[in-house]
């Protein structure tokens, strides 16, 4: 069985050594800056920083492998604009990192993907209060399509902080459902399902968030300055599965208090059945 693990480090260093005390193959990871030199993991040899103008993000996503036995081929992104034909052309590098790894248990190689949704703004005449993250997904979601050469036999896993929620907006805003939603349509359109975490895989919300429909199955995976693990309501975090690998992936948040770890989000374990 492969293990997976997706989880926002928020730019922390005791995450990564969180990481290697963990049983699992491979890390995908979300606001992660360069591990310490002393851990024994292997990472692609992209600089540690997301590209954005005058804004200093020393962190980005990255695959992290655990295991000393996984074979693995990290695949270099390009700025799209300069990316040659048939190769990762990435819309804001740092915020998708991809490697190809052979499952050890069925020998067939699998493309996992690391997706964090970068906050932007609008246009600074318009004077708004408003911060959003769908546009940044919408443009990795369109940087995915390099990996789909075909409707069905593709095996790609995908997870990460999206920075948004499922089924519902803010405080139960019709408006930002919509806009959420196109998210999730997108990439079932590309054949990528949504595989988790959902209850009973994680612990759900108590007391119940009134913002949050009383039939979700979602889970907290972030906590706010304001909250603790126990008091977490939002679930930001979210694992998708090419739709033939689907029923064989499990998607688990560690999301109980005394397991959350060192970050505001909680780790949420994928694991890929033989």
């Amino acid at each position: 069985m492969l293990r997976i693990i997706s989880w926002n480090i928020a730019h922390r260093v005791e995450p990564w050594r969180e990481l290697v005390k963990q049983k699992a193959d491979v890390a995908l990871l979300q606001e992660a800056r360069q591990p310490p030199a002393d851990l024994r993991v292997r990472t692609d040899d992209q600089p540690w920083q997301i590209a954005a103008k005058d804004l200093q993000c020393p962190w980005r996503a990255a695959v992290a492998v655990l295991s000393d036995q996984l074979e693995v081929q990290f695949l270099e992104p390009h700025a799209l604009a300069d990316a040659p034909l048939r190769t990762l052309g990435v819309s804001r590098l740092g915020t998708l990192a991809a490697a190809d790894v052979r499952d050890p248990t069925s020998g067939e190689w699998l493309t996992l993907v690391s997706m964090y949704a970068f906050w932007e703004e609008p246009r600074s005449t318009a004077k708004s209060p408003w911060i959003y993250a769908d546009a940044s997904l919408h443009r990795i979601i369109s940087d995915l399509s390099v990996f789909i050469a075909s409707e069905k036999r593709h095996r790609i896993i995908a997870a990460g902080d999206f920075n948004l929620m499922f089924g519902y907006g803010e405080d139960g805003n019709e408006y930002w459902a919509r806009r959420y939603a196109t998210i999730f349509e997108r990439m079932a359109a590309l054949g990528l399902d949504f595989v988790g975490p959902q209850h009973p895989n994680g612990r759900q919300a108590e007391p119940w968030p009134e913002e949050l429909p009383s039939a979700s199955k979602n889970v907290p995976t972030y906590h706010s300055s304001r909250q603790t693990p126990a008091t977490a309501t939002r679930q930001l975090d979210y694992v998708f599965a090419s739709r033939e690998l689907a029923p064989r992936v499990t998607a688990r948040a560690l999301n109980q208090p005394d397991e959350w770890g060192p970050s505001d989000h909680c780790r949420v374990m994928i694991e890929v059945a033989g």
